[in-house]
């Protein structure tokens, strides 16, 4: 048996906005939007093989003071891998993003941003 990620689902304050930042940094399409769960909105934005479902509720979301790490079940980072990791990080800057904790261990050179949402991304390349 053979399995698979198909997605993960975020709650942003902009589903929309979220997307459009995700194409132009990470070369993403939409796969799908409309209306979904408690009235709220979604967007499917990634690959051919794999997404992330950005859902939008219809009442701005609160934020988790106590951040991921302190919280059972807390989304702590998205890893996506990347072929340059130079240009990739360019794209992260023209976002208004700031990178930061870069590392070049094996497997791979890394580094860390966070979007509006405050969700951190980790951005790794193995080549």
């Amino acid at each position: 048996m053979v399995t698979t990620l198909e997605h993960t689902n975020l709650t942003v304050t902009d589903a929309l906005a979220t997307a459009a930042w995700m194409a132009s940094v990470f070369g993403w399409h939409t796969r799908w939007q409309g209306p979904s769960i408690h009235s709220g909105f979604s967007v499917h934005v990634g690959s051919d093989d794999s997404y992330l479902a950005l859902y939008q509720p219809k009442t701005p979301p609160a934020r988790n003071a106590a951040g991921s790490y302190a919280t059972i079940g807390g989304l702590n980072h998205i890893a996506v891998t990347v072929s340059d990791l130079d240009a990739t990080e360019a794209l992260v800057r023209a976002q208004g993003f700031a990178p930061h904790s870069h590392a070049d261990y094996e497997p791979g050179r890394r580094f860390y941003f966070n979007d509006s949402d405050g969700v951190e991304y980790e951005v790794v390349s193995y080549s």
